[in-house]
């Protein structure tokens, strides 16, 4: 069916989309006063499995169902998503009698579905059901039924999966944050499943993983000329230079911004001395703290540049904006 672009009426558009999240919100509100001990006994029986939560669904139900495994498995639950018509052709030896199933279905009937519910049966595989249908095959065979029925799709018609997958979707985000409390589930455990995100990297990164160390460490003593502090800085690249005494313990900092805030001041800088022009006790990181930490230090004192140091104040480490992007860290 093709329509004229010309014909099209924005407003009907804007008041359609409108009513649909008004439809939604009401799906997944409603969900929240009949929910009930059914709820808790469903997170027990995950929280008592000894295997994997088999997810399970057909059509728009089964794309659901695979981000409520991929949403679980994140987040601390294994999980896996299983399509019935295929367990019905061999998959089905996926499925251990140590494993928990849930299934998914707003009709309850699903052909596909319901074919296979005997058979898991007969394995002894407990069954949690995500349903609309209270009186349907799949609930009478679950053990445990949790209600995902919905008063009206979004879809004009009443006939597109919307409202009802959007139910689906938020009973099953609700099981995954129920359990990743039971588990005492951490940011940490998740940066662990997902290393390759932003999460990941800010919550796995450590200083010692982007800092610089040692002689590609700008440092110079007290005594140090100017004319050989700028070339300390310029060898380096850091835009900073630390000052140090002869235990290496940091006493201070000289960056391109003090540069220039010494120029505007018209200070005769051929005759000073590192000691002279650096900034005494500058902050410093240790080396096992996270490479967010660095980078709100660096956001609270407005500064580009930090110096890492042992327990001693002794200098091990410095980095700069720059080393925090380039490990995608900011």
């Amino acid at each position: 069916m093709s329509i004229d672009a010309a014909n099209f009426d924005a407003g009907q558009a804007l008041a359609l989309a409108k009513k649909t999240f008004e439809i939604e919100a009401a799906a997944v509100l409603g969900l929240a006063g009949r929910v009930g001990p059914e709820f808790a006994r469903v997170v027990q029986a995950i929280l008592a499995c000894r295997g994997r939560v088999v997810v399970m669904g057909m059509g728009k139900s089964g794309h659901i169902g695979r981000k409520i495994a991929a949403t679980l498995a994140s987040t601390g639950t294994p999980a896996m998503f299983v399509h019935p018509a295929e367990a019905s052709h061999g998959d089905l030896g996926m499925i251990k009698a140590v494993d928990v199933v849930l299934a998914i279905s707003n009709s309850g009937e699903s052909e596909e579905l319901n074919a296979i519910l005997p058979v898991l049966r007969r394995l002894g595989v407990p069954l949690m059901a995500i349903t609309g249908g209270a009186q349907s095959t799949l609930a009478q065979y679950a053990d445990i039924t949790l209600d995902s029925s919905v008063a009206q799709e979004a879809c004009p018609l009443n006939l597109a999966p919307t409202a009802s997958t959007m139910a689906q979707l938020a009973m099953g985000d609700a099981l995954a944050v129920a359990l990743l409390d039971a588990r005492g589930f951490k940011e940490e455990d998740f940066a662990r499943s997902h290393p390759g995100g932003a999460l990941g990297r800010k919550l796995l990164t450590h200083v010692s993983d982007v800092m610089r160390s040692g002689d590609a460490i700008p440092q110079v003593s007290p005594g140090t000329s100017f004319t050989d502090l700028m070339r300390e800085m310029s060898a380096k690249g850091l835009g900073a230079s630390a000052v140090v005494d002869d235990a290496c313990r940091v006493l201070g900092i000289f960056t391109d911004g003090d540069l220039r805030r010494l120029i505007e001041k018209g200070v005769d800088l051929r005759a000073s001395k590192a000691g002279d022009v650096m900034h005494p006790n500058p902050h410093t990181l240790r080396a096992g703290a996270l490479a967010v930490e660095a980078v709100a230090l660096m956001e609270q004192q407005r500064i580009t540049s930090v110096l890492v140091v042992d327990e001693a104040g002794v200098l091990c480490g410095a980095l700069n904006t720059n080393d925090l992007m380039r490990a995608k860290v900011i």
